[in-house]
């Protein structure tokens, strides 16, 4: 991948280089008080227990707090990451992204293809489809696309959060991302919007 703007390397890596796309996964309304934005990985431990703190914060939050995934399969230590980030895809273009992205992370210790495939019966979705699309591996350059473009943004461990465009490295547990996405609700510095990719 050609690294040119907005990835050159005068880039204040801390911040969210690419704004929010049409193509991204996202969960709340786009005038949200806080955006997470979240590099992750579906057999990833601490993306699991992010996945747990984010679902409380939005309860607790309602209406103010928006989500964005992108794929961040570490396929060297999590071996099934990459498959399962493609079924969350596959399920995505048949309108279950989010349904299936919740059972990834609730099942994390099962993600065979067996399991990816009972999860698709699970949500209803045209299992054919999602079987095919699994074994031709259809969106397997959607997935790598989100970890190239993590890797420019200086996302190298999973999960990679940005919270209103900064970069959170600190505790996973509920009250400490509270804090700290309050603490940023008037940094809300993303970017103008760039064409899809």
């Amino acid at each position: 991948m050609k690294l040119g703007s907005p990835f050159d390397d005068k880039m204040d890596l801390s911040k969210l280089l690419l704004p929010i796309q049409p193509d991204d996964h996202i969960q709340g309304a786009p005038d949200a008080l806080y955006t997470l934005v979240e590099y992750g990985d579906y057999e990833c431990p601490d993306c699991g227990r992010l996945f747990v703190t984010i679902s409380a914060l939005r309860i607790r939050l309602g209406e103010n707090i928006r989500l964005v995934f992108r794929h961040y399969p570490r396929s060297g230590i999590h071996p099934r990451a990459q498959k399962a980030a493609e079924a969350a895809e596959a399920a995505g273009a048949q309108g279950k992204f989010w349904e299936m992205h919740h059972l990834l992370f609730a099942n994390q210790n099962s993600l065979t293809n067996q399991d990816l495939y009972k999860y698709a019966e699970l949500l209803q979705l045209d299992t054919k489809r999602f079987r095919d699309e699994i074994s031709h591996r259809i969106y397997e350059d959607r997935v790598r696309e989100d970890f190239r473009r993590g890797v420019a943004n200086g996302v190298y461990g999973t999960p990679g959060l940005f919270i209103n465009g900064i970069r959170y490295g600190g505790a996973l547990d509920e009250d400490s991302l509270l804090t700290q996405v309050q603490r940023r609700s008037c940094d809300n510095v993303e970017a103008p919007r760039h064409p899809p990719r």
